[in-house]
């Protein structure tokens, strides 16, 4: 396989250098699975969308190879952060076009020491929502340069403004990084592109502005940059594409909101699936029992269209709950809800079906409670929650290094690791 958990003794030091540049190559997909060679690749992740920006200063710098090693220690293989930060502090784009070069210097550390634990980045390239700049930073910049503009949805339209982020797209891929001189499009640390994180188009819930865009943009990534996987980066809201499934939806407003989950996934170009899992604040008021069993059936009915409807992998590229003051959940119900995630996931697993993998929201290290949204996990302090996904992590291992994608599937329960944790093996 090609990525590697780092287990307590270390084992996988044994394999040579050599061995792991030859394993570490480009993430494809072959039907509805992700696979290196003949190899099939499950992945078990997590968000931490800062790093780029504490990797400015160097005090601070050593964060982000704090939060690898965590992450690598319990099995984690894919990071989800941010390719982007449009005006403002510390902005990566200062202006369409123009760039802070100490600030792209420190994604390419970014890149560079997530290749160093085996640990390979989603890179998103806009924000839908305001932080970090964001469509309305772009549509801004246009306005400043005398367009009358009068929606932040302009972005997905305005030709002036689509221009400003397909050279963005252009400027990111054909980045070479200073730390490796690999460009970032030759580079398989990146699993994949993302368009934007959570896009929507509130104003246009039929979802053909946002349809457009994205079939616009996924063909001007793939020009650049063909091997590397693109994903859209949505909710995975079902929309009028599916009436059908408008009740999977956790409200009626999720299908109102310009995205369509089917529709836009059958986009020429997008290789795999994005859903994001938000119970506590997509049911706010509702029993933790309730937003469990929604999980399950939300996870389910995308798993199907994807394995089905898609024939693509899907991944829950943002899965998460709060566990402030006024949420349903505490540190145990929340380990509940990671242990229903990995749960579907095992099944879906477990059958060779589109169940690809999920990434949790989000990961810390130590010191970084400044910027905790109440779904921070800190690794080392969250000793159960470590526990839940090391063994999800070895799970998949098993799944990865001992099947091959043209076998027959069928798995059962063979042995126990060391700490008691059965280990899925496939029949061969």
């Amino acid at each position: 396989m090609s990525i590697r958990y780092m287990s307590r003794d270390q084992t996988s030091a044994a394999s040579s250098d050599a061995t792991h540049d030859e394993q570490w190559r480009m993430i494809k997909t072959r039907g509805s699975q992700f696979v290196v060679g003949d190899q099939p690749l499950y992945v078990n992740g997590f968000n931490s969308y800062w790093l780029m920006i504490l990797a400015v200063d160097p005090s601070t710098r050593g964060k982000v190879s704090e939060v690898f090693q965590q992450a690598a220690a319990v099995g984690l293989t894919v990071c989800r952060t941010w390719g982007f930060n449009d005006g403002g502090w510390r902005a990566l784009q200062k202006s369409p076009g123009v760039y802070d070069e100490n600030v792209f210097k420190a994604l390419d550390f970014v890149v560079s020491e997530a290749r160093k634990y085996r640990i390979r980045l989603i890179l998103s390239l806009i924000n839908n929502w305001d932080g970090y700049g964001g469509k309305a930073q772009y549509v801004k910049w246009a306005r400043d340069a005398g367009l009358n503009l009068t929606s932040d949805d302009d972005f997905f339209s305005d030709q002036t403004v689509k221009g400003y982020f397909k050279n963005h797209v252009n400027n990111m891929l054909t980045r070479v990084n200073t730390y490796t001189n690999v460009m970032y499009k030759d580079d398989p640390t990146i699993f994949a592109w993302e368009l934007m994180n959570e896009l929507r188009c509130m104003s246009d819930p039929t979802g053909n502005k946002l349809q457009a865009w994205i079939q616009e943009m996924a063909f001007h990534v793939k020009s650049i940059d063909p091997d590397h996987l693109l994903e859209v980066g949505a909710e995975g809201f079902y929309g009028p594409s599916s009436p059908a499934r408008l009740q999977a939806n956790p409200n009626t407003y999720a299908g109102q909101v310009g995205t369509d989950f089917i529709r836009n996934h059958r986009v020429l170009g997008i290789d795999f699936a994005s859903v994001h899992i938000y119970p506590d604040t997509w049911m706010s008021g509702a029993t933790v029992e309730a937003q469990l069993k929604f999980v399950q059936a939300w996870m389910q009915a995308h798993i199907a269209d994807a394995e089905i409807t898609l024939g693509m992998p899907v991944v829950f590229t943002e899965f998460g709950v709060s566990t402030r003051a006024r949420s349903a959940f505490n540190a145990t119900s929340r380990d509940q809800f990671v242990q229903a995630v990995y749960g579907v996931l095992l099944n879906s697993t477990r059958r060779g079906s589109a169940g690809a993998g999920a990434l949790l929201w989000q990961v810390f290290p130590e010191g970084t409670d400044y910027m905790d949204d109440g779904y921070g996990v800190v690794l080392p302090r969250a000793k159960d929650t470590a526990r839940i996904m090391s063994a999800h992590s070895r799970r998949l291992l098993a799944f990865n290094s001992r099947c091959s994608w043209s076998c027959s599937w069928g798995c059962r329960k063979e042995e126990q690791s060391e700490d008691g944790d059965d280990l899925l093996f496939h029949e061969l």
